[in-house]
């Protein structure tokens, strides 16, 4: 059994042939895909997919770091009244986080909403799934002043450095391991040698960052498989091992 705890698949880039790339998951052994929030023009979208499939679905809700903007205080009241209306609908919040990566524009509002969010997931015992670009330093920073000892949740798409990913444990998070790890420059290898499958959690960001020979295409949630065989020969473990681990390291995480 493998987890996807991070696609996209309710995007419009699956609008030709979703329920192929459902079926070719499940094939393979993806037996469940944990679907991401953005904002408001995608939440009807998401909704609708995991009330489609209730089996393999599971939903999170919050405000991506890039959608902030000046209106974001109206973005942030659709969240809360979704999370606190029907709490049961969501196994955590995000992705949620910070993004310097193109614009620092908004940079304090983004903080402001990441607080906010890490408050609602606190005060309704939900983990919480870190969006983190170029910020890794700015977010260690915030997760400090917010004063908790010890979070829980994942640490997506994972792009830090060892002393990153090494903080990021000792704060409690997983790590979320993707496409990335089968590039060819990619640290992403010696980090996971490191901290081990204790630590890790498998993702694809589908349809981003999909993994080799399929970079530059778009991603399925199917090439999860990709990423978990790539694991177990950096580990030299099986793939079973690897599935197994981490989907436990999964459910624990989010009760599922």
């Amino acid at each position: 059994m493998l987890i996807d705890t991070h696609s996209h698949i309710y995007s419009e880039e699956f609008d030709d042939d979703r329920n192929e790339v459902i079926a070719h998951a499940e094939e393979v052994g993806v037996k469940l895909i944990l679907l991401p929030a953005i904002d408001n023009e995608s939440y009807d979208r998401q909704e609708q997919l995991a009330a489609s499939r209730p089996d393999l679905f599971r939903q999170m809700m919050g405000l991506h770091p890039t959608s902030v903007d000046n209106n974001y205080k109206s973005n942030l009241e659709l969240v809360h009244e979704k999370l606190f209306s029907q709490p049961h609908k969501y196994v955590g919040v995000g992705e949620i986080g910070l993004d310097l990566y193109w614009d620092t524009t908004f940079k304090e509002q983004q903080c402001k909403v990441l607080e906010q969010q890490i408050l609602w997931a606190e005060s309704l015992d939900k983990p919480i799934v870190l969006h983190v670009r170029n910020a890794y330093q700015e977010v260690f920073e915030l997760l400090r002043r917010h004063g908790s000892i010890h979070y829980r949740g994942i640490m997506h798409c994972f792009s830090g450095t060892p002393d990153d990913a090494q903080t990021a444990i000792e704060m409690g998070f997983l790590l979320g391991i993707g496409g990335v790890v089968t590039y060819k420059k990619s640290i992403l290898p010696e980090i996971v040698r490191t901290v081990g499958l204790k630590h890790i959690v498998l993702e694809t960001d589908s349809p981003y960052l999909a993994p080799m020979p399929y970079r530059g295409h778009r991603n399925e949630s199917s090439y999860v498989t990709i990423v978990a065989q790539k694991i177990a020969e950096i580990l030299n473990i099986s793939p079973q091992e690897v599935a197994e681990l981490t989907t436990a390291n999964t459910k624990q995480l989010f009760g599922i």
